[in-house]
């Protein structure tokens, strides 16, 4: 029986292409461990293994299944760097905090890959990555990016595309020029993260799904999360939840604001080899970025619809079939087999927030569509720092995320206020 799950709408191409998913038994009793954790996304299950393997007892819980939320229903997509340029960077926290942060994302793309060729798992790795300009007035600005990550970052992977090459791989003359990255590429989120449950559960960790924590106090130096049927009591916590945090824990809510992100999948393009002739990935200029690439199996896994609410088209494929025919007049009759949503945590600055929000709770989040690489090797760095090795998550931390404006009650309507303006600039 085909799960639905209660967190995210829609039937993911993902979870279509599975064997049914292995189920973990929820949490019945209360137990004491070094740890808990919060969330079984790539962050805690990442976390969850690199701890247990160290011999830290460690206890995570999922409100739903593994794979429900973003780590297995998100664009797969391994851009390299954190979500921002360094040319954007720089100027903001300066070239050497700027070259730890692209360095920290190179290490997490290293780290995944290694990881998963070390674990046997397939998660259906497809070399290449491309941004491209929807406009035509920042040529030189993509010129300089391609120069700057070579020169003074050295990472000779990224190129320059002028017009021509643009329209030549990705089989559509909508986009003006853009950049190529050979050094990076893009995956099948909900296979790597069937794999990395499996393999921290052999490594020792409890793993529980269907267990939502109800509540978080603090006694005798302990933390005690609630949830439907038992207690856990733990020395540390990872709140993994990421845009599912909820009213667990207000600090991180008010830094971490969930939106809603759409993809469609369509039958496979047998009959155009002229779209992304290359396989590689694709993401735009847009403020709210369309992203899009083919599988494996040559379907186009199609993304970009935003909704600032939690609420969900009661279309999705009607929505994301009119943005690919902006792109793909061809396809604008192609069947969308799958179309699915999910929730993504985003910071104002767009920005991971790590942060200790009660002593010994530290919270992880907010990758803001980033965050396939760094949420698996924040995980890994959340289990050095615990075990006492240096860790490049200070570098997180360093970050100034400031909240969201207008409290619990009036941040949703001024993010959306705030982001359709951004949404119709794109337009013109």
């Amino acid at each position: 029986m085909t799960w639905q799950s209660p967190i995210a709408p829609g039937l993911s191409w993902y979870q279509d292409s599975v064997a049914e998913r292995p189920t973990y038994d929820a949490l019945d009793g209360s137990v004491s461990t070094d740890v808990a954790i919060i969330g079984g996304g790539f962050t805690g299950l990442q976390a969850a293994y690199n701890l247990a393997k160290r011999g830290v007892s460690t206890v995570l819980i999922e409100a739903g299944r593994f794979g429900d939320g973003a780590s297995g229903r998100n664009g797969g997509q391994l851009g390299s760097g954190q979500r921002a340029w360094p040319d954007e960077l720089e100027p903001e926290i300066g070239y050497e905090r700027s070259r730890a942060l692209f360095d920290m994302a190179e290490n997490a793309k290293r780290y995944l890959l290694d990881f998963c060729e070390t674990h046997g798992i397939d998660m259906d790795y497809l070399p290449g990555q491309m941004n491209v300009a929807h406009k035509p007035g920042h040529e030189d600005d993509y010129r300089r990016v391609a120069d700057l990550l070579a020169d003074r970052y050295d990472y000779p992977h990224v190129s320059f595309m002028n017009r021509a090459e643009t329209a030549e791989r990705l089989g559509s003359t909508r986009y003006h020029y853009g950049v190529r990255d050979a050094g990076t590429g893009h995956i099948h989120p909900l296979k790597l993260l069937i794999g990395l449950a499996r393999v921290a559960a052999e490594a020792g960790a409890r793993l529980c799904e269907m267990t939502p924590a109800k509540n978080l106090t603090q006694a005798a130096g302990k933390t005690l999360i609630e949830t439907p049927r038992g207690t856990i009591t733990a020395d540390r916590v990872l709140l993994a939840a990421n845009a599912h945090i909820g009213n667990l824990e207000k600090e991180t809510a008010s830094h971490v604001m969930p939106i809603r992100s759409f993809i469609g999948a369509t039958v496979p393009l047998d009959q155009h080899p002229e779209i992304l002739p290359g396989s590689e990935a694709v993401a735009d200029s847009r403020f709210v970025v369309r992203y899009f690439r083919k599988s494996r199996d040559g379907r186009l896994l199609f993304g970009g619809r935003e909704a600032y609410t939690a609420d969900s088209p009661r279309d999705m494929s009607k929505h994301i079939r009119r943005q690919i025919a902006e792109i793909y007049p061809a396809l604008k009759e192609i069947e969308i087999t799958h179309a699915w949503g999910g929730s993504v945590g985003i910071t104002m600055p767009r920005k991971p927030f790590v942060r200790e929000v009660m002593p010994g709770v530290t919270s992880i989040a907010g990758y803001s569509g980033h965050g396939v690489m760094l949420s698996n090797y924040s995980g890994k760095m959340y289990a050095d720092l615990i075990a006492g090795n240096a860790s490049e998550l200070d570098l997180y931390k360093e970050l100034k995320i400031p909240p969201f404006p207008g409290g619990a009650r009036f941040r949703s309507p001024l993010l959306f206020l705030a982001l359709t303006w951004y949404a119709l600039r794109d337009r013109f």
